[in-house]
């Protein structure tokens, strides 16, 4: 299948313009976390590049009602499915499923988080583990069916933060689990690399969500420090997650590629 070249990004495209095609049309993708936010717009990404993609979503039904309604106009297709993605069993039940309804997976991103704000000095343990077991589970479990799930090669990529690897106040739960999930993540890229399966994370920064935007006197700071003139927007991520569904993509294994308008680079 002919690839079409990559054209230059407009910083505001129409959402009622299809991207560039990146990879072949009718690729399966998984996204889990994908009702609100982040996880939408990696959803609509990949739905946009014709995919037929399954919008996992944890509880909110009216929110992954939406997101459904916002793609219709959209190319490719999708299927919500709702259920909680530490579950091993759910898990398992989500990938029978893709399998009778397509043979195959092609793409599946990571994208569920929560946030239970918490010191070090002070943790909530409960939750804390809770966290670590959202941010890994899917993986742990999922590994060895993925392999089998992409006979011809596929896609893995996780959403990471820089609370992975900085210190956010409050941020300790999230923070641990995403620095475990960089690292599950390189593990992965070893092990399923004979596969034809690339394994990567995709970090960024606090996320210009607009009204929605958390800690504005914060965000308004660091857009001002961010050498790319903006926050991230969570659209920004998606075209990176895009990218690395791309057929050139096949030689990145194993590596956290931060999508933060260079505000990373500042001292």
């Amino acid at each position: 299948m002919n690839e079409q070249r990559i054209a230059h990004h407009s910083p505001d495209p129409d959402p009622g313009t299809p991207p560039p095609r990146l990879f072949p049309v009718g690729r399966i993708a998984l996204v889990t976390g994908s009702s609100r936010g982040l996880g939408r717009a990696i959803a609509h990404r990949l739905r946009k590049a014709g995919c037929h993609v399954y919008l996992n979503y944890a509880g909110d039904d009216a929110a992954a009602a939406e997101a459904v309604e916002v793609a219709a106009g959209m190319p490719g297709s999708t299927t919500p499915v709702k259920g909680d993605i530490r579950s091993a069993e759910f898990l398992a039940d989500l990938f029978d499923q893709i399998r009778d309804e397509h043979g195959q997976l092609d793409i599946f991103v990571h994208n569920a988080a929560t946030m239970h704000p918490m010191l070090p000095v002070a943790p909530k343990i409960g939750p804390l583990f809770d966290e670590i077991a959202l941010a890994l589970n899917p993986l742990l479990h999922g590994a060895g069916t993925i392999a089998k799930l992409m006979p011809e090669g596929g896609r893995v990529i996780a959403v990471s933060g820089n609370g992975a690897f900085e210190v956010i106040p409050n941020y300790l739960a999230t923070g641990v689990a995403k620095a475990a999930l960089e690292n599950l993540v390189r593990y992965l890229a070893v092990d399923l690399a004979p596969f034809g399966i690339t394994v990567n994370a995709v970090s960024t920064h606090l996320l210009d969500k607009g009204e929605h935007t958390s800690n504005k006197a914060i965000a308004g700071l660091l857009a001002s420090r961010t050498p790319n003139g903006r926050l991230t927007r969570p659209e920004d991520v998606a075209d990176v997650i895009a990218l690395l569904c791309a057929p050139e993509a096949a030689w990145i294994q194993g590596q956290v590629v931060v999508a933060d308008g260079g505000l990373g680079l500042r001292a």
